[in-house]
């Protein structure tokens, strides 16, 4: 299948992945793009850059059946790419039944308007959080699921819902467990984001949480975005499950350090360990995380074997990306405005 004139609805397409998902599409020259979104955490911004006729935004969540059901009929959508979710690990902990509700039910809701419409390809965005802590890494698909939080156990659930209906319906699905993914357009919240709005909007010292070893897999968006292409194209994606991370192993310490290095300021790493659910004294609004993980890096080869895909952008060259992008919409992240 190719993507060529094909109607594409993504879920989520106001997302940051979901934004550059929809330029993805638009630039493999996708029939039109639907987003359909609720905007509890995506964003018009993230669409404006975009001037295309090709592109259609509804405004709906996808727990409105008869709304995702209508507009996948009239809309005559071919592709789905599911990236809608309730993303945040800290309001899966506070609210299981919404985390549930949105990613298990939302997911399904999604599945089922697919296969009442014939739709010929359904995209799932998973995590690798469905993993929990590793037991060794890199990670492969084979690695006991374990997961840490409930945002892992819904996207488990959600992931298995995608898979069983390729196995039981015959719908043509994919699935995707991302590593961190990052780049321009980023939501804040997480570390990376953290670090640099501290030093490259608000001149301070980021701080990092225990010793600093923990190790993540930072993966590029446009990147990842590749993926999906890939899975559309490639036969023998289907019913599957990839890791789409770079299996390159970078410890937080060696996050703040590079980031300092790039801003070329005078600032150390400053150093807390509170208590997992317990606020930082440096920083009172960043609370440390319930079930933090120690090591997260993805084997990818599975990705690399059967899809073709690799990650091309080096950290250092996304990094830059990302802090030009913050530095130049720093409203985006709270932040003050350039004069």
């Amino acid at each position: 299948m190719d993507v060529e004139e094909k109607n594409v609805l993504i879920t989520g397409g106001a997302g940051f992945i979901g934004s550059h998902l929809v330029e993805e599409y638009l630039a493999n020259d996708a029939g039109k793009v639907v987003v359909f979104d609720d905007f509890s955490t995506g964003s018009k911004e993230n669409l404006t850059q975009i001037k295309d006729s090709r592109l259609k935004i509804v405004k709906s969540s996808i727990l409105e059946m008869c709304e995702l059901d209508g507009t996948v009929k009239e809309e005559e959508i071919q592709i789905i790419d599911h990236l809608a979710a309730e993303l945040e690990v800290y309001t899966g902990i506070r609210d299981t039944e919404k985390d549930a509700r949105i990613n298990i039910i939302g997911t399904l809701n999604v599945l089922n308007a697919a296969l009442k419409a014939d739709v010929e390809k359904v995209l799932f965005a998973s995590s690798g959080a469905v993993y929990g802590q590793a037991q060794h890494v890199p990670i492969g698909e084979s690695h006991p699921l374990e997961p840490h939080w409930p945002y892992g156990v819904s996207k488990l659930a959600a992931e298995r819902y995608v898979l069983q209906f390729q196995k039981l319906f015959g719908l043509n699905t994919t699935a995707f467990r991302y590593g961190i993914v990052y780049g321009p357009r980023e939501w804040f919240g997480r570390v990376l984001t953290l670090f640099i709005k501290r030093i490259f909007l608000e001149n301070k010292a980021p701080i990092v949480f225990g010793d600093g070893n923990q190790t993540r897999d930072f993966v590029y968006v446009k990147d990842v975005v590749k993926a999906h292409m890939l899975a559309i194209r490639k036969e023998n994606a289907t019913g599957q499950v990839f890791n789409i991370g770079t299996g390159k192993s970078t410890s937080i310490n060696e996050l703040a350090k590079l980031l300092i290095k790039k801003s070329g300021k005078r600032l150390d790493v400053v150093y807390d360990n509170p208590k997992e659910g317990h606020a930082s004294r440096y920083q009172p609004g960043r609370v440390r995380l319930q079930g933090e993980l120690i090591d997260f890096v993805m084997d990818n080869k599975k990705a690399k074997e059967i899809l073709g895909w690799s990650p091309k952008t080096g950290l250092s060259e996304g990094l830059a990306k990302e802090i030009d992008w913050v530095v130049k919409n720093p409203s985006r992240w709270g932040g003050k405005p350039r004069v």
